[in-house]
């Protein structure tokens, strides 16, 4: 993993983007709207340009958009450019309507998820689900009273697996391989959890910590 292209415009892809730079990553940010992240990227020193463009140049992928425009960003990218390629997917599949009592609404179910969903369109990818269950806020260099954090993380492709374990070890989490694709059933709620003391608190400073016997 040397030149990493995050995919969207927003916080998520902005912090990651910044921190794989920080890392001593090459880093492009793709948008399908470049102008949306020109001039973060001017200000960063992140070259930016297509999603087609930029995944081509790229050997791994960060996907960092609304879990509802996931599919489509990653066509937009280009199949043949995802092709053998790691795709980091930190999405969730948030639904449109407004959560209840703090805990956010999914357009996906119980036995499914939006990585096997995604998995399953882009099959020549290698998918691993990670940085999908902590704010934007502590993505990178995260510090807290109790230690490191962890970060849980799956997909299909063990070898795929061990560079974004380097990664999230990189960026100061403790990793926790979690298993396949079919983990991201598991996985993908923890950021419904992760966001009830924040819909209804007010409190986004917090992390996960796997303790072990």
């Amino acid at each position: 993993m040397k030149r990493v292209t995050v995919l969207g415009s927003g916080p998520v892809a902005k912090v990651l983007a910044s921190g794989l730079k920080t890392h001593g990553y090459e880093v492009r940010i793709g948008n399908r709207s470049p102008e949306k992240i020109a001039a973060f990227g001017k200000e960063a020193g992140i070259p930016t340009g297509t999603p087609a463009e930029a995944a081509a140049w790229a050997d791994t992928v960060v996907l960092a958009v609304a879990g509802r425009a996931a599919e489509e960003a990653l066509a937009g990218a280009g199949v043949a450019n995802l092709r053998g390629k790691i795709v980091i997917d930190t999405t969730n599949p948030i639904a449109g309507e407004p959560p209840v009592d703090g805990v956010l609404r999914f357009f996906t179910g119980p036995n499914d998820s939006l990585m096997e969903r995604l998995q399953a369109a882009f099959p020549d990818a290698r998918f691993v689900k990670a940085f999908n269950s902590v704010g934007n806020a502590v993505m990178v260099g995260p510090s807290f009273a109790g230690g490191k954090p962890t970060m849980f993380y799956c997909g299909n492709d063990a070898a795929a697996k061990a560079e974004v374990a380097r990664l999230i070890e990189q960026f100061g989490w403790e990793g926790a391989d979690m298993g396949t694709a079919v983990a991201a059933r598991a996985l993908e709620p923890l950021c419904q959890l992760w966001c009830i003391p924040g819909l209804r608190e007010n409190r986004w400073s917090h992390a996960f910590k796997l303790l072990r016997a």
